[in-house]
């Protein structure tokens, strides 16, 4: 069954918010991801295919079609053999334990990308964001995860109520803060990182005692800071190592 003109409609709305919002559903491309997604417990609603890989995905009711309108739904330069439509999870319940990353207004889809692969990578299995950060099932943002969305539990919540009612301790960086690399940090914990051009708002910093630096080492000191993502991978490395669950 060919692919019908209501459904190329579908899948080009699912690149604004407010329809994957009202459909409850996003977009995965590509055969790693498409994958990924396959072999979780998020759920598939319909899957695209070309004829050459079709063969691969015979155990899905899969919609054949051709290089040409796999361009005209797909979001890549390079197109790569197969889309999927999955349903968008309902969230679960948050758990006031084990190591969290905590991000204020993150705008860039790559950025949060790369932070839910770190989040996998380091395995922190819940990643909290204010409900002005990036949309975590943007297109973008699910292609540059490859796959790690899947390990990730991500929210969208009201930080300040949610800083204030949690046991847990939490770190922001400053330039004013702690040396990360002589800090003795913990293993559960919420770490914060701050948007791309302003950093963790003032409302938050007020709430915050903890604070963390990563020090730079260039001779004229004149960067003015990291990319958020950057950070991030230092910051969770530190922490695993210090409390030995790097290896």
């Amino acid at each position: 069954m060919p692919i019908s003109k209501n459904q190329i409609k579908l899948i080009t709305s699912l690149q604004q918010k407010k329809y994957r919002v009202k459909e409850g559903l996003f977009v995965a491309e590509g055969i790693k991801v498409v994958n990924e997604f396959l072999n979780s417990e998020i759920e598939l609603q319909t899957l695209f295919c070309v004829d050459e890989v079709l063969g691969d995905y015979k155990n899905y009711a899969c919609v054949s079609i051709t290089e040409n309108e796999l361009k005209k739904i797909s979001v890549l330069k390079s197109p790569n053999k197969v889309l999927g439509l999955f349903k968008i999870p309902s969230e679960k319940t948050s758990q006031d334990n084990g190591l969290k990353v905590v991000l204020d207004t993150i705008n860039d889809p790559g950025n949060l990308g790369t932070i839910i692969r770190l989040c996998d990578w380091f395995g922190v299995k819940e990643l909290i964001c204010s409900k002005d950060t990036v949309d975590c099932y943007n297109t973008k943002v699910v292609q540059s995860t490859m796959g790690s969305l899947t390990r990730v539990v991500v929210k969208y919540v009201d930080l300040i109520p949610y800083l204030k009612d949690t046991q847990q301790p939490v770190y922001i960086t400053d330039m004013e803060g702690e040396n990360v690399y002589a800090a003795t940090l913990p293993e559960n914990g919420i770490i914060i990182m701050g948007n791309e051009a302003n950093g963790v708002s003032s409302e938050i910093k007020q709430l915050i005692s903890r604070k963390l630096t990563i020090p730079r080492f260039g001779e004229l000191q004149a960067t003015e800071s990291l990319n958020v993502a950057t950070a991030t991978a230092i910051l969770l490395n530190e922490f695993r190592r210090a409390t030995g669950k790097l290896k």
